[in-house]
């Protein structure tokens, strides 16, 4: 029977715990951001406050992130009648729900086919889009062929037409579709799915921060425009809510010059006016963009057009 030699048990050294390493560049990059931050996020902070704000202080003190003497006067008379205002957020809810829907599927529609590299009439086609981005018909020859060939005078759909399709946008998702994996593609194809099974099955759920980025700026174009109302709208039932707000600051300035160039005063909240405006008109875009934020990382990488 072999003897085993005792085994001393040895004191283990005590582990020492590393401290946490500091990132300067990451620390110095995030305050950088954050200051950027702030810096675009202040004046809207300021127009809200401003918003709430007397006129009579902020003629005396000017602007400031906190309202000064707090007065809703401005909202009142804006919203001095509130069907009216309703009616024009109604007409501009729908057109920029229908026209970015309607404007999405056309050009990622079109942007697929241009993506193909076995169209024949990929080339001639994207130069036609191409040519439409840089030159137009121009303002008259447009209001001749909307209101004496096409009659859509005084429609919902002359504030969706026009901005239907976007050649910048179409050749933005283009881009984005022709980077797609071939392999995916032809695994589909395989598998016997046509064109319009893989545009609808694989293309466009791979394209969400594409489709996503480019709906939030074509929603933003619907929703900001009051020149298509301001031209081909007279049906005050129809009026969209940009094209309302500006006839309200249009109707105040004129009505200010003139009683200054005849000596008078009026108690109209002119700044704060401008400032309740602005709030009015921004709000309900600012808060889509919170549903959308996240696609906008990935989306706005996009660019380059290629062939």
């Amino acid at each position: 029977m072999a003897l085993q030699a005792p085994t001393l048990d040895r004191p283990r050294p005590a582990t020492v715990r590393s401290r946490p390493r500091v990132d300067i560049p990451r620390i110095v990059m995030h305050g950088a951001l954050t200051l950027v931050s702030l810096a675009f996020v202040m004046p809207l902070l300021i127009i809200v406050s401003a918003s709430f704000s007397s006129e009579s202080a902020i003629s005396a003190k000017g602007y400031s992130v906190i309202p000064r003497q707090f007065s809703t006067f401005a909202y009142r008379y804006v919203l001095n009648d509130p069907s009216a205002i309703l009616r024009a957020y109604g007409v501009s809810i729908l057109v920029t729900t229908v026209g970015t829907l309607v404007s999405l599927a056309v050009m990622s529609m079109l942007a697929f086919t241009l993506a193909q590299r076995s169209y024949r009439l990929r080339r001639p086609l994207s130069f036609y889009v191409l040519f439409t981005m840089i030159f137009s018909g121009g303002l008259v020859p447009a209001y001749i062929l909307i209101t004496q060939y096409l009659h859509l005078q005084n429609t919902l759909l002359v504030l969706i037409l026009p901005y239907l399709v976007s050649p910048w946008f179409v050749l933005l998702l283009r881009t984005f579709f022709s980077q797609l994996p071939d392999e995916i593609l032809d695994a589909a194809r395989v598998d016997g799915a046509g064109d319009w099974q893989l545009f609808t099955r694989i293309v466009l759920p791979l394209s969400k921060p594409a489709l996503a980025t480019v709906g939030l700026f074509v929603a933003l174009l619907y929703w900001n425009d009051w020149w298509l109302g301001l031209l081909y709208i007279t049906n005050a039932k129809l009026v969209p809510v940009q094209l309302f707000l500006y006839r309200i600051l249009t109707n105040i300035d004129f009505v200010t010059s003139q009683s200054q160039f005849a000596g008078q005063s009026l108690d109209v909240p002119v700044q704060t006016l401008r400032a309740a405006v602005a709030v009015l008109a921004i709000g309900p875009i600012v808060v889509a963009f919170f549903f959308v934020q996240r696609f906008l990382i990935r989306g706005i990488t996009l660019g380059g057009v290629k062939d």
